[in-house]
């Protein structure tokens, strides 16, 4: 199973989770076998900076990622994720590694639209 998280440094586990999904600097991606971490690599967020509905997502199926952990994320990059068969979860903080240890423990398990993207109608 291959996990992205988005970050904002390119320090691998050890990163800061990026609150804001869709300016994230950086996607750490894990691959774990057997519950084991296997590789992680660091990716910069081509789209930091400025992105269409639907750019990132796609640009995460690109890397062959089953799921997405972010601290928040629009409705809208939700509903592409749940599009191409790839799961989020919300709420994500601290490091890379605490996010992935609350995913993979259970406790890390939903998306829900950011209080941005609902106020802005996109939840």
């Amino acid at each position: 199973m291959k996990i992205a998280i988005s970050a904002e440094s390119d320090q691998g586990l050890d990163s800061q989770v990026a609150q804001h999904f869709g300016h994230a600097p950086y996607f750490i991606i894990v691959n774990i076998e057997n519950g084991a971490i296997t590789a992680t690599l660091d990716i910069a967020n081509p789209f930091a900076e400025a992105h269409q509905p639907g750019q990132i997502p796609d640009f995460i199926k690109q890397q062959g990622v089953d799921v997405m952990l972010s601290g928040g994320m629009g409705g809208r990059a939700i509903e592409f994720f749940r599009q191409a068969g790839i799961m989020t979860a919300t709420g994500a903080s601290g490091t890379v590694r605490a996010s992935l240890d609350s995913y993979l423990a259970g406790t890390l398990a939903a998306a829900a639209p950011c209080a941005e993207s609902v106020e802005h109608g996109h939840g």
